[in-house]
């Protein structure tokens, strides 16, 4: 018998199986038999009321045996001798698009500039520890891409592009919990993700693909408006069925060459702001209304403010919130400071953190109106260089990955704190005046809706929490246009701009069901 049960419970009943499983025995004992199994199949938190239930979706088995929990089968033909596909980038969108390739019977070529993913960790002991960046390996660029070491979130909002279970499954078949099946916000973890990127690359791998690191592509092959191929920096040329771009949205000099070669990019909306730290203890005693959370995971949030400056109206959002998780430095080059988030798979340190950012729109990249489509580009540039030239002078280093930072309350009513607060980010902070770091288009409106935030979220705007610059990568400031059913560039043929980087993706999820369908469309027109 099977049988499907909606339930609303404590959290001490809900996430302690053993203790479901007797709640589930006692309470509906006269319709289940004692030998049954409990399979989750949705598991969420709900907070709103001021009392904190668990709401789970469970199927009970009696006297049967479950069917299997996945559809997915981790298997995959040998395509060592098919006809070849060249993918740039081995992010999510990069490495899905391959197994997908393989599923289609097509060789993928993945070729990523940085370094596999476990020799990526000494590049960024490299800028946590001595403030050195290595341009490509770092917490953007290698195996991965910027979300293996940035908390593996998996929740996404794209329900009409692809199969998100599907993508879960996946990730599941390749060393992921089986949690992200049924939990209503999925994470994998910094320190889990490594291991099932890597077991991505050797399914690829052991069909038959190639993968290639510390291989960067520095020109294309273009003949007669198709991309057949493209050139690496060792002057190799590469070539196959077709191109799918997936670069990631910090790849600057692939934006360049596309408008130095005169392929069509356009510029793009994109959002620019700060991490703000605060302990996790305050956050969750403010979602969860209790003193102590218990089984509870680390408390997040998500918050949004419409402000104005100079009459125009400015979004202001929190992105990509890290509960239990640390601030990391996640610059691509000497001379910049950008900062990110992630978290381990328990989230378990004693800070949560958030980026809070302001959308950056093309009334604001006017002065770089000359540059074309890469001004919104020239923008995030000048911010991030600004803030490392001010951290850096401000500590009379010529180099270093000290983060300008000022507390919470001193932001809003202008001082520089006189000292600062205990934080994550390892390389360390130096006290500076945040709105003159950060400029009025984005320090007004920041300041505007932080305070709606404290509105929202009694002890949000507190001086115990921090601000941490700049939190400038949330997205690609650039679009690589492309036709909306065959995913083909707009001019160029056989050129299938991906993912995150293309301006199509905004996360791990989507990226990924992002590169399953680059490929698939690359194989039904030239496979």
């Amino acid at each position: 018998m099977q049988q499907t049960l909606s339930l609303t419970l404590e959290p001490e009943i809900a996430l302690d199986d053993a203790v479901l499983r007797q709640h589930i025995q006692k309470t509906y004992l006269k319709t289940i038999d004692e030998d049954f199994s409990i399979r989750k199949m949705r598991q969420s938190i709900d907070a709103r009321k001021g009392q904190v239930k668990i709401n789970l979706e469970v199927e009970i088995y009696s006297g049967e045996v479950p069917p299997p929990e996945m559809e997915f089968r981790k298997e995959y033909a040998d395509v060592a001798n098919k006809p070849q596909a060249v993918i740039v980038g081995a992010g999510p969108a990069g490495m899905f698009a391959a197994l997908r390739l393989i599923e289609l019977g097509i060789k993928p070529i993945l070729l990523e500039r940085g370094k596999d993913v476990r020799a990526r960790r000494r590049d960024l002991a490299a800028i946590n520890k001595d403030h050195v960046v290595n341009p490509e390996s770092n917490y953007c660029f290698g195996e991965g891409g910027a979300g293996t070491y940035s908390d593996g979130k998996l929740y996404t909002r794209s329900k009409k592009r692809g199969d998100v279970r599907r993508i879960l499954e996946i990730l599941v078949a390749h060393g992921s919990t089986s949690e992200i099946l049924f939990d209503a916000h999925p994470h994998i973890g910094t320190n889990k993700l490594p291991n099932v990127v890597a077991d991505l690359r050797e399914s690829i791998l052991k069909a038959g693909g190639e993968v290639h690191f510390d291989t960067k592509v520095v020109d294309f092959v273009l003949v007669n408006g198709e991309m057949k191929g493209v050139i690496t920096a060792d002057g190799k040329e590469i070539t196959g069925l077709g191109v799918i771009l997936a670069t990631g949205h910090s790849a600057r000099d692939i934006f360049e060459l596309l408008h130095q070669k005169a392929i069509l990019i356009e510029a793009k909306p994109f959002a620019m702001g700060v991490r703000i730290e605060h302990q996790q203890s305050l956050i969750d005693t403010h979602q969860y209304h209790r003193p102590e959370r218990g089984l509870l995971p680390a408390a997040s949030y998500s918050l949004v403010a419409q402000t104005y400056y100079k009459n125009i109206q400015r979004g202001v959002f929190s992105f990509c919130m890290c509960p239990g998780g640390f601030i990391v430095p996640a610059a691509t080059a000497k001379g910049e400071l950008v900062v990110n988030g992630m978290s381990p798979s328990r989230r378990d340190s004693k800070y949560a953190n958030s980026g809070v950012v302001v959308a950056i729109n093309e009334i604001d990249w006017q002065k770089y109106k000359h540059l074309g489509p890469l001004a919104g580009l020239q923008l995030q540039k000048d911010v991030e260089q600004k803030a490392w030239k001010l951290a850096a002078n401000a500590k009379k280093l010529s180099d270093s990955q000290f983060a300008p930072a000022q507390r919470l309350t001193d932001f809003l009513s202008g001082k520089i704190s006189r000292e600062l607060l205990p934080t994550s980010y390892q390389p360390g902070l130096v006290s500076m005046d945040m709105a003159e770091v950060l400029s009025d288009i984005i320090a007004r409106p920041l300041q505007e809706g932080v305070k709606e935030f404290g509105k929202k979220m009694k002890g949000y705007v507190t001086n115990e929490a921090q601000l941490i610059g700049i939190e400038s990568r949330t997205s690609s400031p650039i679009r690589i246009p492309r036709d909306k059913e065959s995913l083909e560039h707009l001019q160029i043929k056989r050129l299938f701009p991906c993912g995150e980087g293309a301006g199509f993706a905004g996360g791990i999820v989507s990226a990924a069901m992002d590169g399953e369908r680059c490929a698939e469309q690359l194989v039904r027109i030239y496979g």
